[in-house]
């Protein structure tokens, strides 16, 4: 059954105003940039996380989890997934980290790890002229050095107090925010095909029907 065969038969169970919001949001979605988080420490700075891309339309999020108990996909499996692709890397006796810049790198992803030491560019200087994850660390320590060896950019964010960094949270939406409008004003090529767009809202949709979904649909 293809996806628009599946909608046609959820849609029926779904209010006109949910499937109107699902399909305008889907619409503003982008997978060209990417978000990674490695070894975050407090489950709150996560789900900030997770809702900045949410809000910025980034669809998917990459979770390293090496340490810390595996907090961060606790967090994140109350819910804060709900609209978002998340992919966790939190193998035991694994190197998650190298897991997670392979794969990213494999998609077609350039890498770019923020940090506020030995940066190669500038925020505001960063060109997307290609796909593109933003890495960042967890909250004292930041990245970790093997995370910052293998990505092909190291980015700052300007500051100019005397504090030396931005809260994560921060970091990610003041990246984010200048990434996303980059792609709009220079018109790359950011938004889904129409086969993903329709598998988005396909997705969506029974997310929203939850466990009524799969028997609509065999119906």
């Amino acid at each position: 059954m293809t996806d628009q065969e599946i909608i046609a038969k959820l849609e029926p169970y779904i209010v006109p105003s949910r499937i109107q919001r699902i399909r305008e949001v889907a619409a503003e979605r982008t997978r060209y940039l990417r978000l990674i988080v490695e070894d975050i420490k407090q489950d709150r700075n996560a789900g900030a996380l997770v809702r900045t891309a949410d809000c910025f339309g980034i669809q998917e999020v990459m979770v390293i989890e090496n340490r810390y108990n595996h907090l961060v996909a606790k967090s994140i499996s109350k819910g804060s997934d709900k609209w978002l692709d998340i992919e966790k890397f939190d193998a035991p006796n694994t190197n998650n980290t190298l897991r997670c810049i392979e794969k990213a790198k494999a998609d077609g992803y350039r890498v770019v790890a923020t940090t506020p030491h030995n940066a190669d560019v500038d925020l505001p200087n960063l060109s997307l002229d290609q796909p593109t994850a933003f890495m960042f660390g967890t909250e004292v320590e930041g990245l970790s050095q093997e995370a910052l060896d293998l990505a092909d950019v190291k980015l700052r964010i300007p500051i100019y107090g005397f504090t030396e960094s931005f809260n994560i949270s921060v970091a990610a939406a003041l990246t984010l925010q200048h990434s996303v409008n980059y792609l709009r004003q220079n018109q790359l090529p950011w938004k889904l095909s129409p086969e993903a767009l329709l598998a988005l809202e396909r997705q969506w949709m029974m997310t929203s029907l939850g466990n009524r979904a799969q028997a609509i649909i065999n119906g």
